[in-house]
């Protein structure tokens, strides 16, 4: 899905599909003014705040992270292992909540761009340890930055006490009784 796709997924609604019956009902005073509807009650919805907020980073994430190939889940990933080498797929799918299905080919993609290699874990001889290789460790510092500087941008309006607002708020929603232990740093 192209950038505009997504950031226009929740702004724009769809119009009436040609030839479908025109509607009788009046339209709503307050869709007239500025041709936009009335969201005020969709506002007032923290997931439909999270996900317009989440858009506009995730537009701004996808043009940055363009020239090393990387997508959200994909910066994740390499963002676990870099910070926990060694760290298996069952950790990295209980980190981010991916489905291990999921996981596979999102591994072997990663390993196929020699990004990662897999290596026996120290401590568990049935597990593989996923660790970032010298090029995967010079391609999630750059990319790394480069998150670190969008993220600035796309908070640009925020103070940093607001933004560690934020964070913690939005922890609590999606991890209820876990704020602040430190996991799951790298998640876009």
């Amino acid at each position: 899905m192209s950038e505009t796709s997504i950031a226009n997924a929740m702004r724009r609604p769809r119009g009436a599909r040609k030839g479908a019956a025109s509607s009788d009902t009046a339209v709503p005073e307050s869709a007239v003014g500025d041709g936009l509807p009335d969201t005020g009650f969709l506002e007032t919805l923290v997931g439909y705040n999270a996900r317009r907020a989440a858009l506009s980073v995730i537009a701004v994430f996808l043009r940055r992270m363009a020239p090393f190939e990387l997508r959200p889940v994909d910066f994740s990933v390499l963002s676990v292992i870099a910070h926990n080498p060694g760290v298996t797929s069952r950790q990295i799918c209980a980190a981010l909540d991916i489905l291990p299905p999921n996981l596979v080919g999102m591994v072997k993609a990663l390993q196929q761009r020699k990004l990662i290699t897999r290596r026996p874990h120290p401590s568990d001889g049935r597990a593989l340890g996923l660790h970032l290789t010298p090029g995967g460790e010079r391609l999630y510092r750059e990319a790394q930055a480069m998150a670190s500087a969008l993220e600035a941008e796309a908070t640009a309006a925020l103070t940093p006490d607001e933004v560690q607002t934020l964070i913690a708020l939005l922890r609590k929603v999606y991890r209820p009784g876990s704020v602040g232990n430190g996991h799951g740093d790298g998640v876009l």
